[in-house]
């Protein structure tokens, strides 16, 4: 904020909702609050620049307080950025035009678990690593597992539709969520209706889930469970190349053999990164792991089938070590030293689409890619996870290992990559992303995607948030009001 007159009434009307303790503006705290894991923050901070900082970092403690806080902001014309655990990709926290960082980590109560409904009822502020902990003990899961789990929480999940390593059959987080509580841009509190499948209308639910904080701040929300498995078995397989491996997925899927897990890897990535991970003596190839969980003679009839489709499509059986390594060690490629990371240039470009399109999207990248920016030594590293009946995310990378060290040559060639890898998804038939959100990274994109049909986005965010305080400049939306 400009005025610092200003800026000091509103910092004594934030102590007043919440308390001195929870209003936090010194800049050793605030930075903290200005990246997630998106490249370029963290570029900034590694080049000596000091990124977009919060002018007030605030942790409510109830719908309430979030409520009156947002209620200030429309006095003041503040911007407000909801905060979970950090551990998006998108720069979707990043607090681009100053203003309030409300951190929601103080909002982590499990409510109330109801074995009738196999529900729960939960704050959204809540560690998801700590709530499945908890619902393990009373023998469910809410089976949304990241590989953020240890830092993410369910509201930044449910905020960003965000998919876990047994999404294929068990859905993203948006098919867990029945109901959200949400504090709208006004500073009102509602509830959508106790179940999201009804012919009340055409339903809100979802225009709250995946909004990322701009349509209102979602602080609690019910949810569907599941019985944590009796049994759980992993095969691990190699393929020659990624068409014998996508046909052998897409067979499962169509054939309704239910995996919990298919995870495809190219050649490159099993190089780079399975190899490493599980062991140097897997040969060169595509690995491919695979899940199925329920009851054994379930899984010993799904097991059958399974076997017969892989070995259709020549597949060569690794050990059982190879496939519960994977699992084991799910958690790993999110932190050092598995996670890319500093000095290269990286980015993470999820898109998914139907099955015609996926081999020639894949193909079509890889090629544009590493073809364009060859002087740059750009890797394309892919591999395909999240299925569903009708298609696959393709969860592929780009690493430039020297990227420029001047910011702003780097700035721009960062940007200029992602121009053209999502220019050629959405040519070949993709979505600009599949479960990290939009953020500010795909903002300028978000047009494009949905061509006259963005008008409808458009026209809910200017009639709910006629201020434009909550989260301005990220998925598409304009700047701030200053």
């Amino acid at each position: 904020m400009e005025n610092r007159l200003q800026q000091k009434f509103l910092e004594n009307q934030l102590v007043d909702i919440v308390g001195r303790e929870f209003v936090l503006t010194d800049k050793s705290e605030t930075l903290f609050y200005a990246i997630d894991v998106m490249w370029i923050p963290r570029m900034y901070i590694d080049r000596g620049i000091e990124p977009p900082l919060p002018d007030f970092v605030v942790l409510p403690g109830s719908a309430l307080e979030i409520s009156e806080i947002v209620k200030l902001a429309n006095q003041y014309r503040v911007p407000v950025v909801p905060w979970g655990g950090g551990s998006g990709s998108q720069g979707g926290i990043m607090p681009v035009y100053g203003g309030i960082t409300m951190d929601l980590k103080r909002l982590n109560s499990i409510i109330r678990i109801d074995p009738e409904s196999q529900t729960v009822i939960v704050e959204a502020g809540i560690n998801h690593y700590e709530l499945e902990c908890a619902l393990n003990a009373r023998g469910y899961s809410l089976p949304h597992i990241p590989a953020s789990i240890h830092s993410a929480t369910l509201g930044g999940s449910i905020a960003c539709r965000g998919s876990g390593v047994i999404s294929t059959k068990y859905g993203k987080i948006e098919d867990m969520v029945l109901q959200v509580e949400v504090v709208l841009p006004n500073g009102d509190i509602i509830e959508t209706l106790p179940v999201p499948n009804h012919a009340s209308g055409p339903g809100i639910l979802q225009l709250f889930v995946g909004a990322e904080g701009s349509f209102g701040i979602i602080t609690k929300a019910r949810l569907r469970l599941e019985k944590c498995p009796a049994e759980r078995r992993f095969y691990a397989y190699l393929f020659k190349d990624m068409h014998m491996g996508f046909e052998m997925g897409k067979r499962l899927m169509l054939d309704r053999i239910n995996p919990a897990v298919i995870r495809l890897y190219d050649e490159p990535e099993t190089i780079k990164q399975i190899k490493k991970l599980l062991g140097n003596d897997i040969a060169n190839g595509c690995y491919v792991v695979i899940g199925l969980d329920g009851e054994k003679d379930a899984i010993d009839l799904a097991e059958k089938k399974l076997f017969a489709i892989c070995d259709s499509w020549g597949g060569s059986t690794l050990t059982t070590e190879h496939a519960w390594n994977w699992w084991n060690k799910r958690y790993n490629f999110y932190y050092p030293k598995h996670a890319l990371d500093l000095p290269a240039m990286f980015g993470t470009m999820d898109t998914i689409c139907t099955f015609e399109n996926m081999e020639n999207l894949y193909a079509t990248k890889k090629r544009v890619l590493e073809e364009e920016y060859r002087e740059w030594d750009l890797e394309y590293i892919a591999h395909m996870s999240h299925w569903y009946p009708w298609g696959v995310m393709l969860y592929d990378r780009f690493v430039v290992p020297n990227p420029p060290r001047d910011p702003d040559e780097a700035l721009a060639l960062h940007n200029k990559i992602w121009n053209t890898a999502v220019k050629t998804s959405i040519e070949c038939g993709g979505v600009i992303n599949e479960h990290h959100g939009v953020g500010l990274k795909l903002a300028r994109f978000m047009r494009k995607q949905y061509g006259p049909a963005f008008e409808v986005i458009e026209g809910l965010k200017e009639s709910l948030d006629p201020n434009n305080i909550l989260n301005p400049g990220k998925m598409g939306f304009g700047p701030a009001h200053r």
